[in-house]
């Protein structure tokens, strides 16, 4: 069973989970460039439930481009963005992977909405690329 701890930058909030992760990758849409200020977001999905954060955290909420809120979680203090949940993938929160005390462990496989990468984005070779959100199984 993986296991991932992390925490902000200041060490106001640390988090643990405890779960194999249900997918992690790489997203280039928008809403995530500018939430992050940079190209691109790198997560790692894993069960609500087998996540427990510690510390006082902020909410903030948008539309994704199904329509549906997107929460992100952040530190007060720092700012420092924490996790994402997709109210249309419910039960499942995604972990900002350079949150994590060993980013290391982070493998960006998977790249989606790419058709909004930044033009100077070099994909590593293999990866799985998707113009949007892939289709979502069951």
């Amino acid at each position: 069973m993986a296991q991932f701890k992390g925490g902000c930058l200041c060490g106001a909030v640390r988090y643990a989970a405890t779960a194999e992760p249900i997918f992690s990758g790489v997203c280039h849409c928008t809403n995530c460039q500018k939430h992050t200020g940079s190209a691109f977001s790198c997560v790692i999905a894993v069960p609500k439930p087998a996540l427990s954060i510690t510390g006082r955290t902020g909410e903030f909420r948008h539309k994704g481009d199904s329509g549906k809120d997107v929460i992100t979680t952040f530190c007060p203090v720092c700012a420092s963005r924490l996790t994402s949940e997709a109210t249309v993938m419910a039960g499942v929160v995604m972990i900002e992977a350079g949150t994590l005390d060993d980013p290391g462990v982070f493998e960006g496989k998977t790249h989606i909405y790419c058709a909004s990468a930044q033009p100077w984005v070099a994909f590593p070779e293999g990866a799985a690329r998707f113009p949007t959100m892939p289709p979502m199984a069951g």
